[in-house]
């Protein structure tokens, strides 16, 4: 069922080959907070929908901050968190360089759940052969002398990460805490086997208005008068 709602997709264009939808798009940035204002008066948006990855926390910012200015409500679609339960070996830490210091001194073999943008700081720990997961395959040379790369796509299943861990030797999983379904299926099967995870946090954001699912989302846009027909 479509809400048919006029609405424009965008997104920073970092992945090669995205998933289809309906919408109209645009890619890329908008250079900054000004850019992003700019853009919402000149498309004449009424509403702002921050479905960004949870990461993503500049873009989110600079979100938050240009529909303040202007007057345009945002509403930000975030789902929650994944938490500790029983048998988790998580080692919780602030960003990516608390993660390279979580690292074992010892060689080890490395699980890197984290994204290509981030991989560069894992450098300082040569000795370790790393597994990386990407949705597209790297575009040159890694930073890092021991890694093999899986290009696969998402959602996971918790047998399949069992098996990619076991085929592997897979004896540490750092991972960030990205939260949702699709992509928890390493945190689970790191459970099973008994490994200790090193989860980053997300980074710190401004209140603000929040959802954590999309009829919520439509639910919030069809009760908003200025929504119009």
């Amino acid at each position: 069922m479509r809400a048919k709602i006029d609405a424009i997709y965008s997104y920073a264009g970092r992945t090669q080959i995205p998933l289809p939808h309906a919408l109209p798009t645009r890619v890329g940035g908008f250079g900054g907070v000004d850019g992003l204002a700019n853009f919402i008066r000149e498309a004449a948006i009424t509403h702002v929908v921050d479905a960004t990855h949870p990461f993503a926390a500049e873009m989110s910012r600079n979100a938050a901050i240009a529909c303040a200015a202007i007057g345009v409500p945002l509403l930000a679609l975030e789902r929650a968190p994944w938490t500790r339960t029983a048998g988790d070996h998580w080692i919780e830490v602030a960003d990516i360089a608390g993660a390279v210091a979580a690292l074992p001194e010892r060689p080890a073999r490395v699980f890197l759940a984290i994204g290509r943008q981030h991989i560069a700081p894992f450098a300082q720990r040569p000795q370790h052969a790393y597994t990386l997961r990407f949705v597209d395959a790297p575009d040159g040379a890694l930073p890092l002398p021991d890694a093999e790369v899986i290009v696969s796509r998402g959602p996971f299943t918790q047998e399949g990460d069992l098996a990619l861990m076991r085929e592997r030797g897979i004896e540490w999983l750092v991972a960030r805490n990205a939260g949702g379904d699709g992509a928890r299926a390493k945190i689970d099967a790191a459970r099973e086997l008994g490994l200790p995870v090193i989860m980053i946090a997300r980074p710190e954001l401004a209140e603000r208005p929040r959802v954590a699912s999309v009829d919520e989302v439509l639910a919030w846009l069809s009760h908003d008068a200025r929504l119009g027909a």
